[in-house]
This record gives structure tokens, sequence and C-alpha cells, in this order.
């Protein structure tokens, strides 16, 4: 469909690593990589939810009584 589109793409070559490169770096440090992202992300929200003062909007429950109704 596309001649030229083709005789260009034809003549890129794809860019590999030297042989010697065999194992790949997912391979190699995906786990790491994951872990310290992981405990990153712990340790900030930990601290954000710690130190910050952010009021939680925990339950009201024994804090709040209920206003006497007025009769009709």
């Amino acid at each position: 469909k596309f001649p030229l589109t083709q005789n260009l793409l034809s003549h890129l070559s794809v860019r590999t690593g030297p042989p010697e490169m065999d194992t790949d770096f997912h391979d190699k440090y995906g786990n790491t990589v994951l872990g310290s992202g992981a405990t990153f992300c712990v340790a900030t929200w930990t601290c954000t939810a710690t130190r910050t003062g952010i009021e939680w909007n925990l339950s009201p429950v024994g804090r709040i009584t209920p206003k006497e109704w007025r009769g009709q």
C-alpha cells in the first residue's frame, strides 16, 4: 500500500546491545525497584497520615449528641 514507507522502514536497523548483555534490566533489578518504590510510597503516606495534622473525619460517635426536636 505504501511503497515509500516500506522502503524507508526496510533500511532502518534495530539497535541491540552487545552480545554479553544477555540479562534484561527488569530481570536483574525489577524486584529491587518495585520493593524500593513500594517502601517509599508506604513511608510517604505514613508521614502524611501521622505528621501533617489532617482531620480524617473519624466516627463522631460519642462526640456529638443530637439536639432536642422542636414540637410541632
